[in-house]
């Protein structure tokens, strides 16, 4: 029996890159995967590239309702995987940073974990488990990345607060 048979497992940011690669992973442990995206084309195609046993849902972390609907539409399940982001405007030298932009940033990266794990709550198993994903630069600080660091530092923060609170939910960190 595979390692995930019977479980489902939600991945919001699994449109593309480390998202997807933990759908394909679950679905090959034998989960059943919903993958939730801002962008319906890319979780369209990530969900029929996934293939049976998967499948997409538009999910807008920076809006509470779409959140609200997107786990109302999966249904119970198992585990959460969060790696959505957008860092664009989080890089470059202190003295040029566009700090309103790396605000609005915030909204999906810390944010938007925090509103998917208010409605996950109510869907997910009591064994069930939460992963964020962060950055190395919370431990590996470089030049041109103080609010990217600040940021992957929130993701860990929010993590273990959630650990404390959600108990017997296991949540957790991920440093990619």
């Amino acid at each position: 029996m595979a390692k995930l048979e019977g479980s489902k497992v939600v991945v919001i940011g699994g449109a593309s890159g480390v998202g997807f690669a933990v759908a394909v992973a679950a679905m090959e442990a034998g989960a059943e995967v919903v993958v939730g995206s801002s962008q319906t084309p890319r979780i369209e195609a990530a969900a029929a590239k996934l293939g049976r046993g998967a499948r997409g849902q538009t999910v807008d972390v920076k809006d509470e309702a779409s959140v609200a609907a997107f786990f109302e539409a999966a249904g119970p399940f198992d585990h959460l995987v969060f790696t959505a982001g957008d860092w664009g405007h989080m890089f470059g030298p202190t003295r040029d940073l566009d700090v309103e932009a790396s605000k609005a940033r915030m909204e999906v990266r810390f944010w938007g974990a925090a509103r998917a794990a208010k409605y996950a709550t109510r869907k997910i198993a009591q064994d069930g488990s939460i992963t964020l994903t962060g950055g190395m630069l919370a431990h590996r600080p470089r030049r041109g990345a103080p609010l990217t660091t600040a940021s992957a530092h929130t993701t860990e923060g929010l993590a273990m607060g959630l650990a404390r609170d959600l108990a017997p939910i296991r949540v957790n960190a991920v440093c990619l």
